[in-house]
């Protein structure tokens, strides 16, 4: 089931409907119910692969915390990291690393084929089994106490406002509020109703009018060279944040109705002046998983600076890899642990070169010239994740310096699409500079409720009138 569906439309109101109704010791029940159903709207043999999670994991927890010797409770630990992420690399890279061990036996005449398996990737696999991996690894480590009620814990692996695309959420965090009791609060309801509206307007209006741009440029680049390809890569990289964002802004706005708090996952990303900047911005419940549980068990920045750079370079590698069964993800992830490595290495070099430019006199034009290299670093980063395979991503860096604008505004269904993205790109923008400077949202808690409906109506008429409403899928469900 989507967000920005029909059947959507109808299942949250009933779901949120009745949990105010019955009685609240019976909600996780409902929410439970709720969440398997929402996720069996795709698939329903795979509910098969988040019900084994959540057993395997429910007692590895308990025979962790009930084991006396340390080798006990690594032994309970290793069997929840082997058997998850075991079916992670069966559904997910099986068939990838397959054809790499079959390109390469070809080569070195190995007489020896891998079997490939074609099966359909399981929605939100990624998302699902590195919530559970982080529940037993705090649970190893002392950091949290298992949870005995398998009900409750099965409705924290299946929440299903963020069960398919995150936010990836901690035990520490979501677990016990399952134990609390919400009521109905106005002043939260619509707070999440705003958020949410906020989420469909950077999905069904930018995000969604963007993707038929990109898809005709990148899907066909051969015959696209100059400003367009440029233009699609551009667009690319707000549809992937409008979609993203999207996501998680109406998940964190369905939870908290129900008075739920998921964790924030992006922060105005494309505001950052750094590239470390930017991941403490961009899909932020991963890149902390990542820092915690991969980064910092690797040594951190508390070992010899090669192995730090070379931490840093791992930890942002396999984040490349957990994206996708892909080289251009790989690619990508390594192009940014590469771009953080050299901004350690070349830290002292840059404020040598940025005094003697005279930048540091001038704060502004300084920090507006940091956002914009950033901008364009994450930009060519983005070409690798979007497109088709590496020959595409090389030959769409290639066709960017072969100028030819003509026929960029008619790549759209209708002319008026292209001037829609560009002002609501436009209005994006102007609202997140807001945001950052002034605190924007809080200023707005504060309007007196007359001018609080009159926004909550504009937005939601700007929704339904300029919204694509073809219920595209979200672009992270594939990873």
């Amino acid at each position: 089931m989507l967000f920005n569906s029909l059947e959507f439309i109808f299942f949250f109101p009933l779901v949120v409907a009745l949990y105010f109704i019955i009685n609240p010791k019976y909600r996780w029940i409902l929410l439970l119910v709720a969440s398997y159903y929402f996720y069996m709207c795709w698939s329903y043999k795979y509910i098969i692969l988040i019900a084994f999670s959540t057993v395997i994991d429910y007692l590895a927890a308990i025979m962790i915390s009930r084991a006396k010797k340390k080798s006990s409770r690594i032994s309970f630990l290793m069997f929840s990291l082997t058997t998850n992420l075991g079916l992670l690399f069966f559904f997910k890279y099986w068939g990838f690393f397959g054809e790499t061990a079959n390109y390469f036996f070809d080569r070195f005449n190995i007489f020896y084929q891998v079997p490939i398996y074609d099966y359909l990737l399981p929605v939100g696999i990624s998302f699902y089994t590195f919530q559970t991996l982080s529940y037993t690894i705090d649970v190893y480590k002392g950091q949290c106490k298992p949870e005995y009620n398998f009900g409750k814990f099965a409705l924290y692996v299946s929440f299903f406002p963020q069960l398919v695309a995150g936010p990836i959420e901690r035990s520490s965090n979501l677990l016990p509020q399952f134990h609390k009791t919400f009521t109905f609060n106005y002043e939260r309801i619509k707070s999440g109703i705003l958020l949410m509206c906020w989420g469909f307007f950077k999905k069904v209006v930018i995000a969604d009018r963007l993707a038929e741009y990109v898809n005709l440029v990148y899907n066909d680049i051969d015959h696209y060279h100059g400003l367009p390809v440029i233009l699609a890569t551009v667009f690319f990289a707000f549809q992937i944040y409008c979609d993203f964002s999207g996501y998680s802004d109406i998940a964190i706005g369905s939870a908290r109705i129900m008075g739920y708090d998921l964790m924030t996952n992006f922060r105005r990303p494309y505001l950052a002046a750094n590239i470390q900047d930017f991941w403490r911005r961009w899909h932020i419940s991963l890149s902390t998983w990542f820092r915690d549980y991969v980064y910092i068990p690797l040594g951190g920045s508390r070992v010899a600076k090669w192995r730090w750079h070379f931490n840093l370079f791992l930890t942002f590698l396999i984040s490349g890899l957990w994206h996708g069964a892909e080289w251009t993800f790989i690619i990508w992830g390594a192009l940014h642990g590469i771009y953080l490595v050299f901004a350690n290495i070349t830290k002292d070099q840059r404020k040598w070169v940025n005094s003697g430019l005279g930048l540091t006199k001038h704060p502004l034009l300084h920090h507006l010239l940091q956002v914009a290299l950033t901008f364009i670093l994450v930009l060519f980063g983005w070409v690798f994740f979007r497109a088709n395979n590496t020959a595409d991503a090389i030959t769409v860096l290639q066709n960017m310096f072969t100028w030819n604008a003509a026929g960029t505004i008619n790549l759209f269904r209708i002319p008026s699409d292209l001037y829609i993205a560009l002002s609501a790109i436009g209005l994006l923008f102007f609202i997140e500079i807001l945001e950052e400077r002034m605190q924007l949202y809080e200023k707005l808690t504060l309007l007196t409720r007359p001018y609080k409906w009159l926004i909550l109506i504009l937005l939601i008429l700007t929704i339904f009138v300029l919204g694509m409403w073809e219920a595209q899928d979200f672009l992270y469900f594939q990873f």
